[in-house]
């Protein structure tokens, strides 16, 4: 009976975990707009599951600020300002490229054919035009990159701020091809890490979020050279 009850609430938490990360990956996509409102109702006929599941998820992404409650209608998508993105994207700047420049320089072994394979998943993800197959391997890639680094807070801190990262453009960037640029560079990190070339990791990384500010939101930006 304890098993049982047990695989019960483990299947629950799964459910819950995966509707989360289903509707937090389209809201950072901008799949889900700003304003979109979402019901349990129909996401749980959406998704195949009982309502549950689906309250709590979307109570989890209340608490991380993505969706706002609509007395006797639902939940609706929030608004990220442009200060604030701009305010994150500053936070990252100074935090994640000084990172990879630190693992470049550091010796510390990196599983090559892991993160290879992770950086293949992303440039997938970008030409199948699989949203959400690209952010979950992007997201996975920098953490893992940064866990090396053995400092969890760090990793934390990161982690928090690429959730709270809107990147409204990826849509539009699908369609001009330019996702397939961004994912492109993953593979040149890792060859600036492996070959212990720490300011080239470190000007590569700010490039690459440089994209959040241009592309990602839906702005032209210059192509560096």
């Amino acid at each position: 009976m304890r098993n049982l009850s047990g695989s019960k609430i483990q299947r629950q938490l799964s459910l819950r975990a995966q509707v989360e990360e289903a509707l937090s990956s389209a809201i950072v996509s901008g799949e889900l707009a700003p304003g979109s409102l979402l019901t349990v109702p129909t996401l749980a006929a959406q998704y195949e599951m009982s309502a549950t599941p689906v309250r709590e998820a979307m109570l989890d992404l209340e608490k991380r600020g993505f969706v706002t409650p609509v007395r006797n209608k639902g939940f609706r998508v929030t608004t990220v300002s442009e200060e604030i993105l701009d305010q994150l994207l500053d936070v990252r700047q100074r935090l994640e490229p000084s990172a990879m420049r630190d693992l470049a320089a550091s010796g510390i072994p990196v599983d090559m054919a892991r993160f290879r394979a992770l950086a293949d998943a992303i440039v997938t993800g970008a030409t199948t035009s699989d949203l959400h197959a690209y952010l979950q391997a992007d997201r996975e890639f920098h953490l893992a990159l940064t866990e090396l680094l053995a400092n969890p807070l760090l990793t934390q801190i990161i982690a928090d701020l690429r959730s709270r990262t809107r990147l409204v453009g990826l849509v539009t960037m699908l369609e001009s091809r330019q996702l397939d640029q961004s994912a492109s560079e993953h593979h040149l990190l890792l060859d600036r890490i492996e070959a212990g070339d720490a300011e080239g990791a470190k000007a590569l990384m700010h490039q690459h979020l440089g994209h959040i500010s241009g592309w990602w939101a839906g702005r032209s930006e210059t192509t560096a050279s």
